[in-house]
């Protein structure tokens, strides 16, 4: 027992002794240099400078953007228009030509003539299976979805559109 802490005295006491061990490349310390500051050349008219850009095609397993397959729903039952604090929700009901549609979605369409008459205009859009499915009831087929609209949005809007493969319903402010 005294002969292994002796040992382990003399070594502690030696290796203190040695000042080079600071500068030493076998320190972990110094494995890397001091940190230096650096500052990203970034103008001040980039918005997203963190933001990388995008390449199309980039990328080992970069992937082509699936094609939309969706189509606009078979019948629109209800349009309701609910105001919040900070704008209004959209919310819309249909029904679907078949069981199993999905990824119900409010599309916008955007057009001038659109935003010079005031108008607000959305398509109802579902997916459906690839496969046959049954018609089954009404009830079984039905579908909603909504879109928030800002208080920004709303500026200068006068009707409210959304339209289906068989029908249009519209919402007038008043």
């Amino acid at each position: 027992m005294l002969k292994p802490l002796s040992i382990l005295m003399v070594t502690a006491l030696t290796l203190s002794a040695c000042t080079s061990w600071r500068e030493s490349r076998v320190n972990p310390s110094n494995w890397f240099g001091p940190s230096t500051p650096s500052v990203a050349e970034t103008s001040p008219d980039d918005a997203n400078a963190l933001v990388p850009q995008e390449k199309e095609g980039s990328g080992l397993f970069a992937r082509p953007d699936p094609e939309d397959t969706s189509v606009a729903i078979a019948k629109i039952d209800e349009l309701r228009l609910d105001p919040t604090p900070g704008g209004a929700i959209v919310y819309v009901s249909g029904t679907a030509a078949r069981q199993g549609a999905y990824n119900a979605q409010l599309v916008r369409v955007n057009s001038e003539e659109n935003q010079k008459n005031g108008v607000l205009e959305y398509t109802f859009k579902v997916n459906y299976p690839n496969y046959a499915t049954n018609q089954g009831t009404e009830r079984s087929r039905m579908v909603s979805d909504a879109a928030n609209v800002s208080q920004q949005d709303l500026q200068g809007i006068r009707l409210v559109r959304v339209v289906g493969q068989q029908n249009t319903l519209e919402s007038r402010r008043r």
